[in-house]
């Protein structure tokens, strides 16, 4: 069963989940950006997606297939824009491995909602792309983010000090990890749980 939706307007993909996964597109720009432009007034420093139409677009022409891929976490009813999650610069051979990003809109803080989103993002990056590690580097300071990682079942392996880039200063994070055997192990534990 494929858990991506890549159309507006159908049905959801899992009968349990209240949000679905679906690629952007250059038609959800006015919501993109209205999105994003409320995290950035609410997380500020954390906040890393395009405010402006002209990143927006550059956001969308990253999206290969191949080293990046970007979802949109949307209502099942609705169709609204619940956050955002990339899988970058996707490395194949022996490491089998990316990078997650995510945000999420402020507009359905603690809904549960992104929990949901990413475990289906979890899913497709473990099954569909074959990956064998994914790593969430976070600001420390950063509690929902680490939260929300923590449900969804990472490590914290490590401290990258001076890590990132973000508003103009080169900034900590700690480094949040999954393998694929994780994930299985997560997956599995919610099953027998329900």
């Amino acid at each position: 069963m494929s858990i991506i939706n890549h159309r507006k307007t159908s049905q959801p993909i899992r009968k349990r989940s209240r949000v679905l996964l679906r690629r952007p597109t250059p038609a959800d720009e006015a919501d993109f950006l209205a999105m994003s432009r409320a995290g950035k007034r609410s997380h500020g420093q954390w906040w890393g997606l395009a405010t402006n139409p002209e990143g927006c677009r550059k956001f969308l022409a990253r999206i290969d297939g191949v080293r990046f891929e970007g979802f949109l976490i949307c209502l099942r009813d609705g169709g609204g824009i619940v956050g955002v999650v990339n899988v970058n610069e996707i490395i194949r051979g022996r490491l089998q491995g990316a990078f997650l990003g995510y945000a999420g809109n402020p507009a359905y803080a603690g809904t549960g909602l992104m929990t949901e989103g990413l475990r289906l993002v979890l899913s497709y990056a473990f099954t569909k792309l074959k990956l064998h590690r994914l790593e969430a580097n976070i600001q420390p300071a950063n509690h929902r983010s680490i939260a929300l990682a923590k449900r969804c079942g990472f490590r914290k392996e490590g401290f990258s000090p001076r890590y990132l880039k973000l508003g103009g200063r080169w900034r900590d994070h700690e480094r949040w990890a999954m393998t694929v055997e994780d994930w299985r192990k997560v997956r599995n534990l919610r099953k027998s749980l329900n």
